[in-house]
């Protein structure tokens, strides 16, 4: 049985919700996200459809158990926004997942109390629309062996549960190479059967 670090919760696909407050609308959009450069280029493609918008709040987080989490008001009271919505994040425990949150001004103000409501409401909206599946955490490793080993190495990768990113051949002592995707507890199996 893994334990609870070699699995994270995570968005399968994209999830929406929607808050309405005194004629002001937060509509909310999650995304399962892996990497921060993966993110500014979701936040770049909202700005632009967006771009009509008063504000467009988000908070995320990276990593197997959320090491990298960020929140931004985007010009919002002081965590009035980005706070609330990672605060959802944190609360379904998800990782590996960018929610925002773009708001259109009805032209009445909330007050901290209520934009921290409606901000958490439009976050908390979205999540409970999405499919939310649990993900193994996998590490890369890069294998290289001769021919009489490969029989022996493809078992190992079946009996770990390994994927198989990449296989190539080439000339030389260690012909074979193989890059995987392997639970960090299978990591030492791999490499035995590498290196006996």
């Amino acid at each position: 049985m893994m334990s609870s670090a070699q699995i994270y919760k995570t968005l399968e696909t994209p999830c929406e919700g929607q808050y309405k407050e005194k004629g002001s609308r937060f509509l909310a959009f999650g995304f399962p996200a892996s990497s921060e450069e993966c993110i500014r280029e979701l936040l770049g493609t909202l700005k632009k459809k967006f771009f009509d918008a008063r504000h467009i709040c988000y908070a995320y987080r990276l990593g197997p158990e959320g090491e990298i989490q960020r929140a931004n008001d985007s010009g919002e009271p002081f965590s009035t926004a980005g706070k609330p919505i990672l605060g959802q994040l944190l609360s379904f425990d998800l990782t590996n997942v960018l929610m925002v949150v773009v708001r259109y001004f009805g032209g009445i103000k909330l007050g901290t109390g209520g934009l921290i409501q409606a901000y958490k409401s439009a976050a908390r909206d979205a999540l409970e629309h999405a499919v939310i599946i649990e993900k193994k955490v996998l590490e890369t490793l890069d294998l290289q062996f001769t021919y009489e080993q490969t029989d022996q190495v493809m078992r190992a990768v079946q009996n770990t549960g390994a994927q198989i990113v990449e296989q190539t051949y080439t000339d030389g002592p260690l012909p074979c190479r193989l890059t995987v995707r392997v639970p960090p507890t299978e990591r030492q199996t791999l490499l035995s059967a590498v290196n006996p």
